[in-house]
């Protein structure tokens, strides 16, 4: 098994510098729960790389009060060192530990290139790809009542309409290797009428654009209280031959692999032999 979406800060909390001795604690918990690999991702726009490319970014939405809680969270933690995460990860390499260096990458309609360009420079092993926000409406802040209350008013099938959309744009850039958490907008438990329609696009996404798609435990710690993705949609991914990886989208030391023997067994009884590893985004088969 792999765990291939590990965050070494929590949302809330501030980052810190990168040190082995975390990467390693990680390394010893997954273990301990029966995964062989790790990636480190930490979200992009935590980095000052980031801000330098994507500055003023939101501000091509019309100004509102969402904006401006966008652009001060997004501000407020895009404050770490790209390079020395990055460089701390291949000590780790170097010193033996399992681990792969890697990056969440959200979309930013219009501006992939340019994210593209400076990712291009680092020796990342795997890129995921996300869609965390419509517009400026950061859709899975669900411990936010302000956010939350959009729902009502942007209503549940545009939503879903627009999260599609969004994921299927992200895949069609190449940018990325894996699609994670592939059904992230049901985060609050929110559903359309026929999600079938919107799980179609969503493996078509990842299939047609020859990239892989996360199967998380991170959905069971959320309102939704379901994987990612629902059995629906993985069965579609399944029938359209989409590798799979294994996550915990852990934000903190404890959540590290978490159920990952849940999810080995549910990917077992559906006939699941191997996930899809990655050295510098080449991928390869692993043993799940």
């Amino acid at each position: 098994m792999i765990d291939y979406h590990l965050h070494l800060w929590s949302h809330a909390g501030k980052d810190s510098p990168v040190a082995i001795e975390q990467l390693g604690a990680y390394c010893d918990r997954a273990g301990s729960q029966g995964v062989s690999e790790i990636a480190v991702t930490e979200h992009f726009y935590r980095f000052e790389q980031a801000q330098s490319i994507l500055a003023g970014y939101f501000r091509r939405y019309p100004e509102s009060p969402m904006r401006d809680l966008m652009e001060h969270y997004w501000e407020r933690n895009g404050t770490a060192d790209l390079d020395q995460y990055v460089t701390v990860a291949q000590q780790a390499k170097a010193a033996g530990l399992p681990i792969k260096i890697g990056l969440e990458v959200d979309y930013y309609p219009e501006a992939m290139t340019t994210v593209q360009s400076l990712l291009d420079g680092y020796p990342f092993d795997v890129l995921l790809g996300s869609v965390h926000w419509i517009d400026v409406w950061p859709f899975d802040h669900v411990d936010d009542p302000f956010v939350m209350a959009e729902w009502e008013r942007v209503g549940v099938e545009p939503a879903w309409a627009a999260y599609t959309r969004a994921l299927e744009e992200l895949a069609a850039t190449r940018t990325v290797d894996v699609l994670a958490h592939p059904d992230l907008i049901k985060v609050a438990g929110h559903r359309p009428a026929v999600p079938e329609e919107y799980f179609d696009r969503m493996a078509e996404a990842a299939a047609g654009a020859g990239i892989a798609a996360e199967v998380s435990s991170a959905g069971l710690r959320k309102p939704v209280e379901e994987i990612y993705p629902a059995p629906a949609l993985l069965e579609r991914l399944l029938a359209l031959g989409v590798p799979l990886t294994t996550a915990s989208d852990a934000h903190g030391l404890g959540d590290v692999a978490d159920r990952a023997p849940a999810i080995k067994e549910l990917l077992s009884a559906r006939g699941v032999r191997t996930l899809r590893g990655f050295d510098r985004r080449v991928g390869s088969a692993i043993a799940i």
